[in-house]
């Protein structure tokens, strides 16, 4: 009887469950991509939200400053609240889906995003804002003319702080299995598969670097006068 042939190097590596392991790559490359995008997907959405909310929030914060207090402490309240307790508080109004991830990870950037775009209109200089109404500009016209691209890179480093935090906190979302990458990591931990834990591990990191790097790239394309060496 002919003996069988041993298996090679790159086979044993997912049987002797080794950190690093080809075999594992080559196999489960089809869903790694799919949890990448989908982790992607996320991210960007949830972002996205928290911009649209946290902006109106922020003039709202600005123009009234009784209002400050309360539209800051509430945001940060929320970012203190643990995921596994917020997702469950939503879960009623949206169910088990990633719109209840999307939800809560756009109100966890809120703190972020709010904070920062205060930060950045109120360094706009008083004489700035004087010298625009002098010519003749409104209340709109000075936010969009003057104010917001002056605040631009304050706010480009408030959201690139709240991007790579969203990346890191989608994984959370495997809780109602719509955590990307994290659905993953979670199997992998929960089956001690060590190729799989490491292998999703470093594309959340290699994902939230490749967003900074993006953001960064955006935000000297957008403020460009911001970068330019001193003359």
């Amino acid at each position: 009887m002919t003996p069988l042939a041993a298996p090679t190097t790159v086979e044993n590596c997912l049987t002797r469950n080794e950190w690093i392991c080809g075999a594992y790559y080559s196999s489960r490359a089809g869903e790694l991509g799919q949890a990448l995008l989908q982790h992607l997907g996320i991210v960007v959405v949830s972002v996205l939200l928290g911009l649209v909310v946290a902006f109106p929030l922020a003039l709202l914060a600005r123009r009234y400053r009784r209002l400050e207090g309360l539209v800051v402490g509430t945001t940060t309240a929320i970012y203190t609240i643990p995921s596994l307790a917020l997702f469950s508080l939503l879960v009623p109004l949206t169910g088990l889906g990633v719109e209840t991830v999307v939800l809560g990870l756009g109100l966890y950037s809120l703190t972020i995003l709010v904070r920062g775009m205060l930060d950045g209109f109120r360094g706009v200089p008083a004489e700035v804002r004087e010298s625009a109404a002098g010519m003749g500009y409104g209340a709109g016209r000075m936010l969009l003319r003057v104010e917001l691209p002056l605040a631009l890179p304050t706010i480009m480093g408030a959201l690139r702080v709240a991007t790579v935090s969203t990346v890191a906190l989608t994984t959370v979302g495997a809780i109602l299995d719509e955590g990307g990458l994290g659905d993953l990591l979670v199997d992998g931990q929960l089956s001690d598969f060590k190729a799989e834990v490491l292998t999703t591990s470093v594309l959340c990191v290699l994902l939230a670097v490749a967003l900074d790097l993006v953001l960064v790239a955006a935000q000297r394309v957008l403020t460009p006068w911001a970068t330019r060496p001193a003359a």
